[in-house]
């Protein structure tokens, strides 16, 4: 039997176009999203649904820079606190695009995840910038915190609400709009690597 997510979106009809990411993109039909932090082996990250793994970048952005962000205030620790912002955030791209906002969720990512990277490598005693390829899951990572990140830079401390934030981002992204903070930062990150080689 299938389930409609939240009981109102059908998962079924939604479709991960990048081959290489689609193990990593965890599309389960199930009305709740939830999965009690019982994901423990190895690569469990990726059992989780995609958008509980949102949910709970939402409550820790990672590192922006240097610095690791801890988002405080309307987005907490509450699973409950931080669904509610995803649910939003599907309603208000379902009024805007007319279409099933979870599979403009997967364009989002699959658009804003980068393909190289560089690292730095120590060679005689010297430092170089290395180009490399972004493996599958990590490319999911960043995009889904990139893509947090320019919804949080966007409503903290401003008038806008962080539903409404996230949703434009996501459309940005999938739309591959340099209005995007995701896209500006996998382009950037995609430039250094060309540079690098």
């Amino acid at each position: 039997m299938e389930f409609k997510l939240f009981d109102k979106y059908d998962t079924a009809e939604v479709k991960v176009r990048d081959v290489s990411l689609e193990p990593y993109i965890n599309l389960d039909s199930k009305i709740m999203t939830k999965s009690y932090g019982r994901n423990v082996s190895k690569f469990a990250k990726y059992k989780s649904h995609i958008l509980e793994r949102v949910a709970n970048r939402i409550a820790v952005a990672g590192h922006i820079g240097k610095k690791h962000k801890i988002i405080t205030g309307r987005a907490s620790g509450k699973y409950t606190h931080n669904m509610n912002i995803i649910l939003r955030t599907l309603e208000i791209i379902e009024q805007k695009k007319k279409e099933n906002p979870v599979q403009i969720l997967v364009n989002a990512i699959e658009k804003a995840s980068p393909r190289d990277e560089i690292t730095t490598i120590e060679y005689g005693g010297a430092r170089y910038p290395q180009a490399v390829d972004v493996a599958p899951s990590r490319r999911v990572n960043l995009a889904i915190r990139w893509i947090v990140q320019g919804a949080h830079q966007k409503s903290f401390g401003k008038k806008k609400k962080m539903s409404e934030a996230l949703a434009n981002e996501l459309i940005f992204a999938s739309e591959e709009n340099m209005e995007s903070y995701a896209m500006g930062k996998k382009n950037e990150s995609e430039k250094q690597a060309d540079s690098a080689r």
